[in-house]
């Protein structure tokens, strides 16, 4: 089989989905890999690697996607300026791509349904399940840790203030309040590296077990009002919610909230949007100058008027909305994006066929179009398709 590795096209976005580790270990595997020149340049992997570990090298992305059996990208398909074409116009039927498809984001609807017409088999590396098995191919949490390091990094440089407590002559600074809502992966890791950096810590999270481990970090839980039995789904993943026990969770959440220096938001719900849990009303109670990171952002985010992609301040509030945060680690994220992808890669290819073992969890969940079809169940409850 032939994997395709093209550039990434969506703006500032460094990473790529095979380092020259990776491409070694393809081609010792029997693939071939076609690498679109210049594409591992902004994680700082050149083009003489990729040759040396055995990539053939290509001028442009069309050539890759003519001749590839499977494309593996980091983000989703987009439209590319320089050719006047989206990414998916240039797919063809029968033809694998395997990256964050983020399908039921509502932002992504229409490439997902252009995806399903040109008769492409999209794989989201969102729907990989938390399970053991499943643990070396979940790019989600390994980038989910890049995110929740780096997101603090960015609201720290957004702040106005010093981060930690500081005495000088003048006085004594206070140190800044941290919440993250949303205690997973990139959420834990939020309050280990706002730890770090001196801050007050809070934490909030519907599922119990996972609010306790940020009392290991040094958290004080903010209780959210959910009861379990409505909290947990299965695999201790968070369950979506009814609007009426959001709207309870708001209102015990708004005081702590408006009284944070920054809020980190990692709430989400697998296969589905984003929890609303910060209405533009609790918004403009904040602070002035106080910063929300908004990561869940690729599936709508948990504010409501987080700028998807962007930052911007909007009732003197910075808000974060920027959608690959991961990206601004390029080399260490590429290196462990890299690894997830080739395990999956070679998960689900047997004796050199693609094979979709729909009995499989992984498979199940990882399906988002295949023949013409919308599958993705998350997907086609967002579009309103059932």
């Amino acid at each position: 089989m032939i994997i395709g590795v093209p550039r990434e096209i969506m703006h500032d976005e460094a990473r790529v989905a095979a380092s020259p580790e990776a491409v070694a270990k393809y081609v010792a595997d029997g693939f071939t890999v076609l690498f679109e020149k210049g594409a591992g340049e902004g994680a700082f992997y050149h083009d003489e690697e990729y040759k040396k570990a055995g990539a053939e090298l290509i001028d442009g992305p069309k050539e890759i996607y003519d001749r590839s059996d499977i494309i593996i990208k980091v983000k989703e398909p987009l439209f590319n300026e320089q050719l006047g074409a989206h990414e998916i116009d240039m797919m063809h039927k029968g033809q694998y791509i395997i990256t964050f498809i983020h399908p039921a984001s509502p932002v992504n609807h229409d490439m997902v349904r252009k995806m399903a017409a040109q008769g492409v088999i999209g794989l989201t590396l969102d729907g990989v399940p938390r399970i053991s098995r499943a643990q070396n191919l979940d790019a989600l949490t390994s980038m989910s840790t890049c995110a929740g390091y780096k997101g603090i990094l960015m609201a720290a440089n957004d702040l106005a203030s010093f981060m930690p407590q500081m005495f000088t002559a003048v006085g004594k600074i206070d140190p800044m309040k941290v919440m993250v809502i949303g205690v997973g992966v990139a959420g834990l890791q939020a309050l280990a590296t706002a730890k770090r950096l001196g801050a007050v810590l809070y934490a909030a999270d519907i599922r119990p077990a996972a609010a306790e481990q940020a009392t290991s970090l040094g958290a004080k839980l903010v209780d959210t009002g959910v009861a379990p039995e409505l909290a947990i789904a299965e695999g201790g993943y968070a369950k979506h919610l009814p609007e009426d026990v959001l709207v309870k969770e708001r209102e015990l959440l708004k005081s702590t909230i408006q009284d944070m220096d920054i809020v980190f938001c990692s709430a989400l719900v697998p296969g589905k949007i984003a929890p609303v849990i910060i209405t533009e009303e609790m918004v403009k109670g904040m602070k002035p100058g106080s910063v929300i990171v908004d990561i869940s952002i690729d599936q709508g985010g948990n504010c409501e008027i987080t700028p998807a992609g962007r930052r911007e301040v909007k009732h003197g509030v910075v808000l974060e909305g920027i959608k690959n945060i991961p990206g601004m680690l390029p080399k260490s994220s590429t290196w462990m994006f890299s690894q997830n992808m080739y395990n999956l890669v070679k998960y689900l290819v047997k004796d050199g066929k693609m094979n979709l073992d729909m009995s499989d969890e992984i498979c199940q969940k990882i399906l988002v179009t295949r023949d013409g079809e919308i599958v993705h169940e998350g997907t086609r409850e967002a579009m309103g398709m059932k």
